[in-house]
Formats: C-alpha cells, structure tokens, sequence
C-alpha cells in the first residue's frame, strides 16, 4: 500500500519562500509519479506540478510556472516542492498524491488519476 505524508507548511509573508516535502512509502516499482495540488477554501481542488519518477518528467500549471520548483531524493523516496516569491492567492492546502506510470503533463492532473493522497499541508500567506 502507497502512503504518503506531505509536511512543511506554514505561515509565510507575501514573497517569501517554503518548501513543502512529501515521504513516499510502498512502491512496488518506479514507474509512478508525484503530483502536488491545492485546495483553497470555497475553490476546487487544483494540480499544480507533478515529476515522474523514472526519468524526472515535471509539468507546472501557469499559476506556479516559473516560482514553484518540485524535485525528489529518489533516495529517500522524498518529494519536495520549492515554493518562492509566494503570493497571498497561494494560501491554501496543499497534498501530495501518487499515480501509476511516470509521464506529467496538464493531461495526467486530474484527480481521477491519482491512487494514494497524503494528508494535507496548509500554507498561508499573509499580505
């Protein structure tokens, strides 16, 4: 059974930086991939990045492109999400989630796809 536990979040002012980590537990292989959502209150759940664990494959959504970095310690079977120059629309919880096969893209981040979802980590952003 694929577990996973998201931690890191926090309180964080406008522009700074946190960095949320995912422990992954149970693969069978290592054709699988880790996806980051987040949920705001009264909003749906959103995909946010994903990397692929064979070949490190990584997609962004447009919201975080270019401020959000994922990475992994396949060592640890770690995942990290590097989250700079926050902004107070980032508030929210954000979960870790696994699915089969390694490919990311905006295609693979629908919640349908994913198996085993960690617990949740708020951050919040203030102005």
């Amino acid at each position: 059974e694929v577990q996973l536990q998201a931690s890191g979040g926090g309180l964080v002012q406008a522009g700074g930086s946190q960095r949320l980590s995912c422990a992954a537990s149970g693969f069978t292989d290592d054709d699988y991939a880790i996806g980051w959502f987040r949920q705001a209150p009264g909003k749906e759940r959103e995909g946010i990045s994903c990397i692929g664990s064979s070949d490190g494959n990584t997609w962004y959504a447009d919201s975080v492109k270019g401020r959000f970095t994922v990475g992994s310690d396949n060592t640890e079977k770690t995942v990290y999400l590097q989250m700079n120059s926050l902004k107070p629309e980032d508030t929210a919880v954000y979960y870790c989630a696994a699915k089969l096969g390694h490919l990311c893209g905006s295609f693979t981040m629908q919640t349908i796809f994913y198996v085993s979802w960690g617990q949740g980590t708020l951050v919040t952003v203030s102005s």
